[in-house]
């Protein structure tokens, strides 16, 4: 098959792509007009520099309660698309995950421990480049996929690896080093829906040393070719699963109608893989559910406590 047929299915996810990048380069304090629980706080970093990708916002929430000098270590959540996840006047829809409220509420009700959660911005124009894994190389890297890459993204290479050594090398240090977080494995999450749900599986298969735990919501699977071949890396590359959890979940209506199919394949690799469901790994389908703010918002307490329990 042609790569440029894969073209309909890529363009859907980049249509939510806008960039919203601040313009200075500072960093402020400040409580977004989603944060509805008093005590708690999302720290804005504007334009958070990096030598492999483009600068961008990262803000982080710190729970109601938050001691920088406690000797309690915070785990850490990873998330992608941040300008959706905790403040409504910046998401794409409107909506946004409500992340924070959530995590407030689970860690009030002794669900999950003692988190912050981080949440970096996509940069726009190249959110799809960023979030498509770039593996493996003979589907990514040929002259085929270059140029249909070229024609329909602008760029004609993936910049998964690059976007995963910021986490990883530049953003994750840097949140070390601020904040009262565990550097354990176990305690270090990422999570993302759509392109950001590949992402996720991504890093949590290229630096299992780094992340202990994944949260895949609505995966966006049907990319042609790219898609296909990257899931079959899956069963060489899945991490151990007697040390990491893998979450996945799908609706029904609109994009996530197409899930299913894909997902059945994935949980069947899990499972020959050695994870248990229910155990170290879940799969959610939910009926009538979209692909949008508005149906993660609703669930967004199912994976952050299976994720952060």
């Amino acid at each position: 098959m042609h790569i440029y047929k894969y073209v309909l299915v890529l363009i859907i996810p980049m249509l939510f792509s806008c960039n919203q990048q601040a313009k200075t380069s500072k960093t402020a304090e400040v409580i977004t007009p989603s944060s509805t629980i008093e005590g708690h706080k999302i720290v804005l970093h504007e334009n958070f520099p990096s030598k492999y990708v483009d600068a961008r916002n990262v803000e982080v929430f710190l729970p109601t309660g938050y001691e920088a000098a406690s000797p309690e270590k915070y785990k850490v959540l990873y998330m992608h698309d941040g300008q959706n996840v905790f403040n409504p006047k910046t998401s794409y829809t409107g909506i946004d995950w409500g992340v924070d409220e959530a995590v407030d509420s689970l860690i009030k009700g002794d669900k999950i421990k003692n988190t912050i959660v981080v949440a970096a911005w996509n940069n726009g124009k190249k959110r799809f480049s960023e979030y498509m894994p770039k593996a493996p190389a003979e589907a990514t890297e040929n002259a085929e996929a270059k140029k249909g890459l070229k024609e329909f993204t602008g760029f004609d290479s993936l910049f998964s690896d690059e976007y995963l050594k910021f986490l990883v090398e530049e953003l994750k240090p840097f949140i070390d080093k601020t904040y009262n977080v565990s550097t354990k494995t176990e305690d270090t999450a990422v999570m993302g829906s759509s392109m950001g749900g590949l992402i996720s599986l991504y890093a949590i298969c290229k630096y299992p040393e780094v992340f202990g735990a994944a949260g895949c919501v609505s995966t966006h699977w049907p990319i042609q070719i790219l898609g296909e071949a990257y899931m079959n890396t899956l069963p060489a590359t899945l991490p151990d699963p007697s040390t990491h959890k893998i979450y996945f979940d799908f609706g029904t209506k609109t994009l996530d109608a197409q899930y299913e199919p894909f997902q059945i394949k994935v949980d069947e690799m899990m499972v020959a893989k050695g994870y248990v469901k229910g155990n170290n790994w879940v799969t959610k389908k939910f009926e009538g559910a979209s692909h949008d703010e508005k149906s993660w918002n609703a669930r967004i307490h199912i994976p952050l406590e299976f994720l952060l329990k």
